[in-house]
């Protein structure tokens, strides 16, 4: 056999390896949960977060924040909430993380001394068990379409819904420089594929907790990571 020859068999066998791993995690799906749709309190105070969320009401935020909130550092506590997440910035990425969080479901947790919490997005909390080893995001709605490039206009290899899926690159601009849609490609059993950020996640990205007490609701938590 030719060099040439070999070399197309390593580069046929490596794309048949990657389009396999790819099937492997799109055989798995995680389907969307919200163990909270039937708290009225829960959904009241929702409401009222995501207005002053889109108002960049830093008083409401601070005002739902407890003292011992649980932050992205080793380091709990509201000095460290403000520190990180510079509230009184309407350039503070808050104003677009938590209502991400918000928009998709969550579940109930419970932690120790019987305290419960409902928290979200249930990406992080119901991403499963047997998950294959290659899967790092979950489509997070129905009928999402795989691009074969990073634009709308691009030919359509197939569709998803609630699948997991490998992603090769988290990070990819829009074909168009004139459009600020960000992509994300991933591996399929179509091949790779693009798809729109907004339509896919990861178990590692922020995620936020909820206690109902007397007072109220009270964040909690605002993590990230593992």
């Amino acid at each position: 056999m030719t060099l040439i020859g070999r070399l197309l068999r390593v580069v046929m066998a490596t794309a048949l390896i990657a389009a396999a791993a790819g099937a492997a995690a799109q055989d798995a799906k995680l389907l969307p949960a919200d163990e909270a749709m039937s708290d009225p309190s829960w959904l009241r105070f929702k409401a009222h977060l995501l207005n002053a969320l889109a108002k960049r009401d830093q008083k409401f935020i601070i005002g739902i924040v407890d003292g011992k909130i649980r932050n992205t550092t080793d380091k709990d506590g509201i000095a460290e909430f403000r520190k990180l997440w510079e509230p009184h910035s309407a350039s503070s990425p808050l104003w677009v993380e938590l209502p991400k969080i918000l928009f998709l479901g969550g579940v109930y947790v419970k932690r120790e001394k019987s305290l419960i919490e409902f928290c979200g997005p249930y990406v992080h909390y119901k991403w499963p068990e047997e998950a294959p080893a290659n899967a790092a995001g979950a489509i997070i709605a129905r009928d999402v379409l795989v691009k074969a490039a990073p634009s709308a206009d691009a030919a359509t290899l197939q569709t998803l819904s609630f699948d997991l899926v490998n992603v090769i690159d988290w990070e990819v601009a829009d074909e168009n420089k004139d459009s600020r849609q960000p992509w994300v490609k991933i591996q399929t059993k179509a091949g790779a594929g693009f798809v729109p950020e907004e339509q896919i996640r990861s178990p590692l990205e922020y995620r936020a907790c909820f206690v109902k007490g007397g007072a109220g609701w009270r964040m909690t938590a605002l993590e990230v990571g593992e």
